[in-house]
C-alpha cells in the first residue's frame, strides 16, 4: 500500500454536511436522462414523445460512436423531450408505470466474469449502457473502448463535504464491490484503489484491495490529483477512472441482468433541515429529493453534483447521469449594509481579511461574491492551493493572450477542475471556468 501526502488543497470548513444516516426515498412519478450534462457527448435520440420504454431501453446514442448508448432509468412513457438553445437536448422525461418492466440483459456468474475475454467484456458493457461510467484523463471524456488504459483509478472518498461517503454506499455490499473490481481488472492490468488514510471503514473492509492511501485536503481524493503525484512517465496520462459507487453498478448488472437504477444521493447544505443520505434512483427529480427536507424558496440555490464541481439546477429539474448529491444553500443576492467594513466571523474564506480565517467551526456558505471582479493582482493565492502545482494566474493570462502552447507548458492539462483557484481568488476571477473551457476547446480541436 502506497501512501501519498498531498500538501496543497484546502480544508473546506463549511456547515451543512450530510449525516451518515440513510433514508429510503419513496418512488417518484417521473425520472429523466440529461444528455446536456454528459460532457462531450453528441446525442442522437432513439425515442420520441409517446413511446413506451422499459428500464434499460436505449434512449439515445453518441453520434461519435453509435455503439455508445444511454439507457432509460425508468419504465413508462416518454412524456417530454426538452431542448435548449441550438436544439441541445436537455432532458428526456419518463413518466413511470406503477409496475415497471425491465429489458432482459446478460447475466454473468463470477466464473464467467473470470473467463470472459476483454474484447467481449467491452462489447457487453457498451451494449448494457454502463460504459460511460468509465472516463479518461486528462479531459474526462467517456473512455475510448478501443484503447487499453495504463491503469484504472477507483476513488473511494469525498474530501468535498457534500458527496456520498463509502461508509454509506458500500455498507453491506463489499462482496459486490469486489466483483466489480474483477471486472475492472479485465479491462486493465493495473487497478488503483485509493482512500483516505483516516478512513478506517474502507481500510478494514477492503484491506486486500486498497493500493493507495492519501493525506490532504480537498481535492486530494480526485483521480487526477492521485495520478499527478504518482505518475512516472507521460504514457500514464490517459489513465481511466470510475467512481466507487459506479463499480457497484457494474457488478449489480452482470449479476442480475437488469439495468441498475439504484443510487445513494447525499442531501446537504445550510437550507436543508434533514441532512442525510437517500437511497433513491437515477434521474430522480430534485424537488422529490428536497421535499419536506429543506426550506424551499426563491432564495435557495440548487447545486447538483458537489458545491465546487456541480451545476446549478432548479426545483423542476432532475439529477444528472453522473451526479449523486444535491446541496441547497442561500442564493445570497441581498446586499449587506457596510459589508466592506464587516469582515465577519462566520464567512468562510481563506483570506486573512475575514476574521473567519481564525474560526475553526463549520460556517454556512452562500452565493455572494463578497466583492467585485477586478484585474488579476498576482497575489498567488490560486497557486498556493492548486493540488497539481499549476500557476493558474499565469496559465489564465496565457489563455487571455491566446498563447495556448504557453498555457500547456504551465500545466493546463494537469488541471483537475476542482474550483479552488476561483474560490480563493480575491479579485473574483472565474479562473477554473476559463481553464476548464480552454481544455475542452483544445480537446475538441485534437479529436
Amino acid at each position: 500500500m502506497i501512501s501519498v501526502n498531498i500538501k496543497k488543497g484546502l480544508g473546506l470548513n463549511i456547515s451543512g454536511k450530510p449525516s451518515h444516516k440513510v433514508e429510503v426515498l419513496e418512488k417518484p412519478t417521473r425520472v429523466a436522462l440529461l444528455p446536456e450534462r454528459i460532457p462531450f457527448v453528441k446525442p442522437r435520440l432513439k425515442v420520441k414523445i409517446g413511446d413506451q420504454v422499459k428500464v434499460g431501453t436505449p434512449i439515445f446514442e453518441d453520434k461519435r460512436n453509435p455503439d455508445m448508448i444511454f439507457l432509460s432509468p425508468g419504465g413508462g412513457e416518454i412524456i417530454q423531450i426538452n431542448f435548449g438553445p441550438r436544439r441541445v437536448i436537455r432532458e428526456v422525461v419518463v413518466a413511470l408505470d406503477h409496475d415497471e418492466a425491465y429489458e432482459e440483459l446478460p447475466i454473468f456468474s463470477e466464473t464467467q466474469v473470470d473467463s470472459i475475454e476483454r474484447k467481449e467484456l467491452v462489447r457487453v458493457l457498451m451494449a448494457v449502457g454502463l460504459w460511460p461510467f468509465f472516463r479518461e484523463l486528462p479531459f474526462r471524456d467517456v473512455a475510448d473502448p478501443d484503447f487499453t488504459p495504463p491503469a484504472i483509478i477507483v476513488n473511494l472518498d469525498a474530501t468535498e463535504p457534500f458527496l456520498p461517503v463509502p461508509e454509506v454506499y458500500l455498507k453491506g455490499y463489499i462482496d459486490l464491490f469486489e466483483l466489480g473490481l474483477k471486472i475492472l481488472r479485465k479491462l486493465s492490468q493495473i487497478v488503483f484503489i485509493s482512500t483516505s488514510a483516516d478512513n478506517a471503514f474502507v481500510l478494514q473492509q477492503l484491506s486486500g484491495s486498497v493500493t493507495h492511501t492519501y493525506k490532504g485536503d480537498y481535492p486530494a481524493n480526485d483521480p487526477g490529483v492521485l495520478l499527478y503525484h504518482i505518475k512516472k512517465t507521460p504514457d500514464t496520462n490517459r489513465t481511466w477512472y470510475i467512481n466507487g459507487q459506479d463499480v457497484l453498478l457494474l457488478a449489480r448488472l452482470l449479476k442480475t441482468g437488469r439495468y441498475p437504477v439504484e443510487r445513494t444521493v447525499a442531501l446537504g447544505g445550510n437550507l436543508v433541515n434533514n441532512k442525510t443520505h437517500l437511497l433513491t434512483r437515477a434521474g430522480v427529480p430534485l424537488n422529490h429529493i428536497a421535499r419536506d427536507r429543506a426550506e424551499i424558496s426563491d432564495a435557495a440555490r440548487y447545486i447538483v453534483g458537489g458545491i465546487f464541481r456541480g451545476y446549478i439546477g432548479n426545483k423542476d429539474s432532475y439529477i444528472g447521469f453522473y451526479e449523486t448529491s444535491l446541496t441547497l444553500i442561500s442564493e445570497g443576492a441581498e446586499k449587506e449594509f457596510f459589508g466592506f467594513a464587516r469582515p465577519g466571523f462566520k464567512k468562510p474564506s481563506r483570506s486573512r481579511a475575514f476574521l473567519s480565517f481564525f474560526n475553526k467551526s463549520p460556517m454556512p456558505m452562500d452565493c455572494n461574491f463578497h466583492g467585485e471582479e477586478r484585474a488579476c493582482i498576482n497575489c498567488g493565492y490560486c497557486a498556493e492551493v492548486c493540488p497539481v502545482d499549476i500557476l493558474p494566474q499565469f496559465t489564465y493570462k496565457s489563455i487571455l493572450t491566446d498563447e495556448i502552447e504557453e498555457a500547456l507548458a504551465h500545466g493546463l492539462l494537469d488541471c483537475v477542475e476542482c474550483g479552488l483557484c476561483t474560490y480563493v481568488c480575491p479579485t473574483k476571477i472565474e479562473l477554473c471556468e476559463v481553464l476548464k473551457n480552454t481544455k475542452k476547446l483544445y480537446y475538441l480541436e485534437q479529436v
